[in-house]
């Protein structure tokens, strides 16, 4: 079951309590109005290791990204339904320009984005590599876009 956290030191604990030789996957995005393309990229990224830990740009972050518009759901609704997903153990926020620093809290095994980003523009892809973790890019799903879904309730 999914679990929101506030704190990235008490993410970190409770990784390393968890961890026991097992592989934290950490993916990260505004995840705004959840769509097939989230779900079926989430439980790949899940199927990566034994833990999926979310980093979600805060409502500020998703502003400076997408417009002033935007998100069209607040952070405490896009973290809950996140963590009502069976495929993600963890939630938390992250409210820079690139979840970087998050990474380097929680130190991810396995560091995934979708396939419309190379592993080499993978935020914090470097940092993983160094210690022998594992960047991948998943796989892409067309026709499936957030901004497309507003575009169309705008029309």
């Amino acid at each position: 079951m999914g679990k929101v956290v506030n704190s990235w030191k008490e993410l970190s604990t409770d990784l390393a309590a968890k961890r026991a030789g097992r592989k934290v996957v950490f993916t990260n995005g505004c995840f705004d109005i959840l769509h097939v393309g989230h779900v079926r990229y989430l439980k790949e990224a899940r199927a990566q290791g034994d833990f999926l830990v979310v980093g979600l740009n805060t409502d500020a972050s998703v502003r400076r990204l997408k417009g002033p518009e935007r998100p069209i759901q607040n952070e405490g609704a896009r973290a809950e339904i996140m963590a009502s997903l069976a495929c993600v153990d963890f939630v938390t926020w992250f409210d820079e320009e690139t979840p970087e620093d998050l990474i380097r809290e929680v130190r991810p095994d396995v560091l995934v984005k979708g396939g419309d980003w190379t592993v080499d523009k993978i935020a914090g892809g470097k940092f993983v590599q160094s210690y022998g973790g594992e960047v991948k890019s998943l796989t892409f799903v067309d026709c499936f876009s957030t901004t497309k879904i507003v575009e169309k309730i705008k029309a």
